[in-house]
């Protein structure tokens, strides 16, 4: 059942649903995936094979009984090692988490999922408390690109976008803090939302605040609005979760883009320099977007890159969340994380707030420009996928991971959904990202957009060889 590895959620439903194959049949093929791809990626900190095939065969019966659960009864999924999963330690790449806790409750978006009947695969790889933009760390060493295993799958949720790109389960929750679904996503060739902050709950609270946001990491932009629908809901231990939405995502996704007014950025204005290569395959993308019926105008945002105030809130949530720390656990720590927690704990509270003075003008000024625009198209990232285990590319001059990702932290900054749609491969082979970003609360039209894409035939691509 090879094959079963190479469908999305959504058509693996569908065979559910005639009986042309079941769920354990889908989850056994799956672990299989996970098995072989995991010496030469690292995609997994663990498998829960055991608890995922129990869970299959009491979703095929419900089936075989004509009374699914939910949405997504006897799917098999994955999560990243940040968000808490019932019976499974979240480690969040660290060793200085003990596995030994109770590990006794979900996270809101994984208890949705468990309500829905959806199958665990298992935990994916993250970088040392998600810090960085790839992915590589002290406890579970370095994640590979699906492409070409001596380049970076990205990060922060680069095991679960290796994990999806090579079939190891059809959809993952993943986090972005500053682009952490976005970034490998692109690099790894599938598809990635950052929702609007507060569609998907978040519990525990995460130490580097409203920047942090969970969202759907698929094969093609139909399964993430199928998993949004699931998990976008809220949950009383986040007081910030958004209301129910008014209507499916994936429903709407036929609305496609025609009429609608998309602003073509190529560089921020001049602020980014992009590789040709990445620049050519997003602009045949947004050509193929007017073809369909957007307006389009190339065009740039009100934006001066707020990366100084960006990383006065990233670092002092690094600061945060290793506080708790003994000494020798510190000296345990990645040590770029060592030398930005550092730099956080130096930071005064009016430097903290001269920080959300920046990021409250720069979510003003992308309400404005979205009374213009419905949609903001750039590139995902100004590069394609670089040299594994390192967090900046070779002789590039960046300090740290948000010298490469300019187009990707100012919108965790401004709350606003914000997706990656692969739209094709440099000229080694690697895939391109084009990045789609509407105003808050306006999902749908990020998620329309992209279905639109993939419809036209501009975003699917061809698929890493599996390992």
């Amino acid at each position: 059942m090879t094959e079963l590895t190479e469908l999305t959620a959504v058509r693996l439903l569908d065979g559910y649903r005639t009986g042309a194959f079941s769920p354990v049949e889908a989850t056994r093929a799956a672990l299989r995936r996970a098995e072989a791809i995991q010496p030469e990626v690292n995609a997994f900190v663990r498998l829960t094979a055991e608890d995922a095939l129990e869970r299959a065969r009491e979703s095929e019966e419900r089936w075989r009984r004509g009374e699914p659960r939910g949405l997504l009864d006897g799917v098999p999924v994955t999560v990243k090692d940040i968000l808490l999963l019932r019976g499974a330690p979240t480690l969040r790449g660290s060793k200085a988490v003990d596995p030994a806790g109770r590990w006794d409750e979900d996270a809101p978006s994984v208890a949705r999922l468990r309500e829905h009947g959806a199958v665990f695969l298992g935990k994916t790889t993250t970088p040392e408390y998600g810090w960085k933009g790839v992915t590589d760390s002290p406890l579970s060493g370095v994640t590979r690109n699906p492409y070409d295993p001596a380049r970076t799958a990205g990060g922060s949720s680069g095991g679960s976008a290796a994990a999806v790109a090579l079939g190891a389960g059809p959809l993952s929750l993943g986090t972005d803090g500053g682009g952490s679904v976005r970034i490998p996503a692109s690099f790894c060739g599938i598809f990635a939302l950052k929702p609007t902050y507060g569609r998907v709950p978040l519990y525990p609270a995460s130490a580097f605040g409203t920047l942090a946001h969970v969202g759907p990491m698929t094969r093609d932009a139909a399964d993430a609005a199928l998993l949004l629908d699931v998990i976008g809901h809220p949950d009383s231990r986040d007081w910030s979760a958004l209301a129910p939405p008014p209507g499916s995502y994936a429903e709407g996704l036929a609305g496609g883009v025609r009429g609608l007014r998309v602003a073509y950025s190529p560089s921020l204005g001049g602020q980014v320099a992009v590789r040709p290569a990445v620049a050519a395959a997003v602009r045949r993308a947004v050509e193929r977007l007017a073809e369909l019926g957007a307006y389009v105008t190339e065009t740039d945002p009100d934006l001066t890159d707020p990366v100084e105030a960006f990383h006065t809130l990233w670092f002092s949530g690094a600061a945060r969340v290793t506080q708790h720390l003994a000494p020798h656990q510190r000296e345990m720590l990645d040590p770029g994380l060592r030398e930005i927690r550092a730099r956080g704990a130096r930071y005064s509270a009016l430097e903290y707030l001269a920080a959300v003075d920046v990021r409250m003008d720069l979510g003003r000024r992308m309400g404005r420009f979205h009374d213009t625009y419905d949609l903001l198209v750039t590139p995902t990232l100004p590069i394609t996928a670089f040299e594994a285990g390192a967090e900046v590319p070779k002789g590039s001059g960046h300090r740290r991971w948000t010298g490469w990702t300019p187009f990707t932290y100012p919108f965790n900054m401004t709350q606003q959904p914000a997706a990656s749609v692969p739209v094709g491969f440099d000229g080694d082979g690697l895939p391109v990202g084009l990045q789609l970003v509407a105003a808050r609360h306006r999902d749908d039209l990020v998620l329309r957009a992209a279905h639109a894409l993939y419809g036209a035939g501009v975003a699917p691509g061809s698929r890493p060889t599996p390992a």
